[in-house]
């Protein structure tokens, strides 16, 4: 999985061997069962998720108490509550293991840490823009 994380920033930006592996001191690995809920509505998003293997669903519940999905993010992409994620406010949506799945994750301060010391400045929010939340 370490490999998948790797050539997806190497995809979005230039990073050297030495940085990248400051990048990922940051991560962490987790493994979650089928249906397990990583973030509900009235929580706050505090961790971006790497798929490694698996997928996740991001969804919500419609007026009517229907679930609408809203983006499946499979092997190699990420997923968080996004909105929640970046204002640090409570979550409207759920994100849910479809299946087992194993996961790579950043918590938030992390994540702007690494993005506000990263030598590539500008090209890192290029992470950050193509994640397809």
């Amino acid at each position: 999985m370490h490999k998948q994380l790797s050539a997806y920033i190497r995809g979005k930006i230039i990073i050297s061997d030495e940085n990248l592996e400051i990048v990922f001191s940051f991560f962490k690995t987790m493994q979650v069962k089928k249906n397990e809920i990583l973030i509900s509505p009235g929580e706050t998003s505090q961790r971006i998720y790497f798929v490694g293997k698996g997928c996740l669903r991001i969804f919500f519940l419609t007026e009517g108490g229907t679930e609408a999905t809203r983006h499946f993010a499979f092997e190699n992409q990420f997923a968080t509550a996004l909105v929640s994620f970046i204002t640090s406010q409570s979550s409207k949506e759920f994100v849910q293991a479809i299946e087992n799945t194993e996961l790579y994750y950043i918590w938030q301060n992390d994540f702007t840490t690494c993005l506000k010391s990263s030598p590539n400045g500008k090209n890192s929010t290029a992470i950050t823009l193509n994640m397809r939340m």
